[in-house]
């Protein structure tokens, strides 16, 4: 069977950066043409496939259903792409391993295991990031992350570290030892979760285990996890958390799961792209952290 001609890079190149920015101006500046001449390229890429990419009015451009498709495998090659400049442009630069994940991860579960990491593989050299946007392990910020999520990223490597769930925590200073005495207590709630999907939340926790009369939406609100953590842990109210980020209160009796029961949680993956996976150092870290998550179900 005689094989397609594909479009010219310049056009799929063209043709992605109008579907990320979705604009042909910003797509111009970031290429350093003409609108023109992305028009032009977008023109010769449509008349090649037959197909209308982008719906164009005066104010939006929209990538088409067959844009859509388009755009998925464009995305995925440019990533390759960049991903084997970057390794190439990287070869005399530093062997550290830079590892992405959330601040609330990195001070309640890794941090306090970080000297265990350090005397089991001496020769890590690790840099760490933090912070809540997903950082593409393809490039060069960083070389792997740990992500919070329902499902993996199917474009990545993934493992499955952790099923997570939300657990009612109290200080032992609190006399929470039934539903009813909930009554009363300050409900810490945790804005902005967008994770796990049905939000773990008094109401759903109402709804399972009650009281009726519980004030669900009374309390105190943050927007931060380890602050509300904190403020448990000073006996200040309750809180439905995530039972990893509290494990090491648990652990210290700083805090204790005042009522059975749990709510659904997301889960934890080791996530590095198919170019990396194969990497010593990476391969070692990963092979660390499934043995450290065995080690706390024990």
């Amino acid at each position: 069977m005689k094989l397609r001609r594909l479009p010219p890079l310049t056009a799929i190149r063209a043709f992605d950066a109008v579907g990320r920015h979705a604009s042909f101006k910003q797509a111009a500046e970031e290429i350093g043409v003409t609108p023109t001449a992305i028009s032009h390229q977008i023109r010769v890429l449509e008349e090649s496939l037959g197909q209308r990419l982008f719906i164009r009015s005066a104010r939006s451009v929209a990538l088409t259903a067959a844009g859509e498709v388009l755009f998925r495998a464009s995305g995925n090659i440019f990533a390759t792409l960049r991903e084997a400049v970057e390794t190439l442009a990287g070869e005399d630069r530093s062997a550290a391993m830079t590892l992405s994940t959330t601040s609330n991860f990195l001070t309640n579960w890794l941090v306090p295991r970080l000297p265990q990491l350090n005397a089991d593989l001496p020769e890590l050299e690790l840099r760490l990031h933090s912070g809540t946007e997903l950082v593409d392990v393809r490039g060069a910020k960083a070389d792997c992350a740990i992500r919070y999520g329902m499902e993996p990223d199917e474009t990545l490597d993934n493992t499955l570290l952790y099923q997570d769930r939300f657990v009612l925590v109290a200080s032992p200073k609190l006399a929470v030892v039934q539903p009813e005495d909930l009554i009363g207590q300050t409900l810490f709630h945790i804005e902005n979760r967008l994770i796990p999907t049905h939000e773990p939340s008094w109401q759903h926790w109402q709804k399972a285990f009650g009281p009726d009369e519980l004030a669900v939406q009374s309390g105190m609100r943050f927007d931060d996890e380890m602050h509300a953590i904190q403020a448990a842990i000073a006996g200040q109210g309750v809180l439905l958390a995530s039972e990893l980020l509290v494990q090491r209160a648990l652990a210290q009796k700083l805090l204790h799961i005042a009522l059975p029961g749990s709510l659904p949680g997301g889960k934890y993956y080791f996530v590095t792209s198919p170019g990396k996976a194969g990497r010593e150092d990476i391969a070692a870290f990963k092979r660390w952290l499934l043995q450290a998550f065995r080690q706390d179900e024990r």
